[in-house]
């Protein structure tokens, strides 16, 4: 999320809503299952990334040195999220000198498109999302749907293709209709793909493998965050969920897996359990 928008959206408030024990228990793994089947693929190093809100701790003061310490751990991609106070310029010659391409980006379609979108080709992003939105009525979100419509329509002018991010409050249903669904249904399958959050997935209560196989194909990105049994979150690997059901089930379209964690307690620790375990899982 870029800048002002962090304190707008809220983005990372951790979200009060009630977990469906089912569907969690249908995405975390279960004693003894997830290493049952022969393991036959991986994830490409290149399609590995993380969301740079994870380490803005250290971003803020040492841009150049955080991400060159991205890239000594394996790192080749990353999700922006704001540039911490350097313009697009600045900031797109510091990735260069780190060797390290920002292929996405977190952005809001409220403010000025047309600069958004120029910063965005500055700093070499071909995927945007829009990370938070939150409304109290249906209407609200149909509305906003069609303004992300519109917004994707002129990112995709410029060679950008614009999507959402989820958390969970999207899968909590008003007046009985899912937000996420109206989403979904309201936005051209085309133009706006969808970047599942799979930790604010699970605890909204969804399945990501059923929630993928409903909106094939426009899942192309992941945020891949782990989830204790007890509903905190944790790094990549070190939790419940059960990442190879939900990658074996979905890789043909997933074009990022993108590390992340909202509030580490070691932020570059995080980026590399994170890194090695998208590297040597298997599914």
């Amino acid at each position: 999320m870029c800048g002002h928008e962090a304190e707008q959206y809220s983005r990372r408030t951790i979200l009060n809503v009630a977990t469906a024990a089912l569907a969690v228990g249908a995405a975390v793994a279960l004693p003894g299952t997830a290493g049952a089947s022969p393991a036959r693929r991986r994830i490409p190093l290149d399609k590995i990334s993380i969301q740079l809100y994870s380490l803005r701790s250290l971003l803020q003061n040492d841009p150049e040195g955080t991400l060159s310490a991205l890239a000594d751990i394996g790192y080749r991609k990353v999700e922006l999220a704001g540039t911490y106070g350097r313009s697009a310029t600045e900031f797109r010659a510091i990735l260069d000198r780190c060797h390290l391409k920002a292929s996405s980006t977190h952005v809001g379609i409220d403010g000025d498109l047309n600069q958004t979108i120029a910063d965005a080709k500055v700093l070499g992003n071909t995927l945007a999302d829009v990370p938070f939105a939150q409304f109290g009525t249906i209407a609200e979100w149909e509305a906003f749907a069609g303004r992300l419509n519109t917004a994707a329509v002129a990112f995709k002018k410029a060679g950008i293709k614009l999507g959402y991010h989820n958390h969970a409050h999207e899968f909590a249903a008003i007046d009985g209709v899912l937000p996420y669904d109206v989403l979904t249904a309201k936005t051209n399958k085309r133009d706006v793909h969808l970047e599942i959050d799979l930790f604010w997935a699970v605890t909204g209560g969804a399945d990501p493998v059923e929630l993928f196989r409903r909106n094939h194909p426009r899942v192309t990105q992941y945020h891949v965050k782990d989830r204790t049994a007890d509903g905190q979150m944790t790094d990549p690997g070190t939790g419940v969920i059960d990442f190879p059901r939900i990658f074996a089930a979905s890789c043909h379209t997933i074009s990022e897996y993108i590390v992340e964690h909202d509030q580490p307690t070691d932020p570059l620790n995080t980026a590399k359990v994170g890194f090695e375990y998208l590297r040597t899982v298997r599914f």
